[in-house]
């Protein structure tokens, strides 16, 4: 059985991260495969050594199946992704697409929208990162406006993470352009991912009751 591991707790508010906390890409995948899984939770606020033991910076989600234990959302994602070709096409050359764009989704994207967040996002004119934001946001879009799908003609991981980054981006407050949005849309609107979000702010709502009992 696989375990994906998430805080027991974070803090709520309209602007929390409910629905955002990156065990949610984990349980879309779950889901979208068909894999049997359990969600299991450690503190939030006591993060201690077991914690740090299986993620070395105390974050979270992480990933056990069996006797293999995995963190890096992104990580997970692609371990998952072998277990499926819901996930991962088999055909050398799709599966080769799906990698290089479930990386560029963290490494060409979120490593700007997440730091450009932190400094402010769209509130403060001067970001020295969004025109850098924007201009990654142009070549998505470029790729896109041709594409029902990020990589491989279909539906694979890689349209789980860019669509996660892209949600997020949008959430912080930068605008999308039309044909992202649509993507997004597109891509969030399918049963797996509500299940899974759902799923997560049932989570942390249960919480919040058990915290003030």
């Amino acid at each position: 059985m696989l375990t994906i591991w998430t805080y027991d707790w974070i803090p709520g508010g309209d602007k929390g991260p409910r629905g955002f906390v990156r065990d949610l890409r984990l349980r879309w995948a779950c889901e979208e495969a068909k894999l049997d899984y359990v969600v299991k939770s450690t503190s939030f606020e006591d993060r201690g050594p077991d914690h740090f033991k299986r993620q070395p910076f105390g974050q979270i989600p992480f990933l056990e199946d069996g006797g293999i234990t995995i963190f890096e959302s992104g990580a997970c994602l692609l371990y998952l992704a072998n277990k499926s070709e819901v996930l991962m096409p088999r055909d050398k050359a799709d599966a080769a697409e799906t990698l290089q764009w479930t990386v560029a989704a963290l490494n060409s994207f979120e490593m700007i929208s997440v730091p450009w967040f932190f400094l402010g996002g769209s509130k403060k004119p001067d970001n020295p990162l969004s025109d850098w934001l924007e201009k990654r946001l142009g070549h998505i879009e470029g790729v896109l406006q041709d594409r029902e799908w990020i990589a491989a003609a279909q539906f694979t991981v890689a349209d789980i993470i860019m669509a996660d980054v892209l949600r997020q981006t949008r959430a912080a407050g930068m605008p999308l352009r039309p044909i992202i949005q649509d993507y997004v849309h597109r891509i969030c609107a399918r049963p797996a991912f509500e299940k899974a979000y759902a799923d997560q702010v049932a989570h942390f709502t249960a919480a919040d009751k058990a915290r003030s009992s």
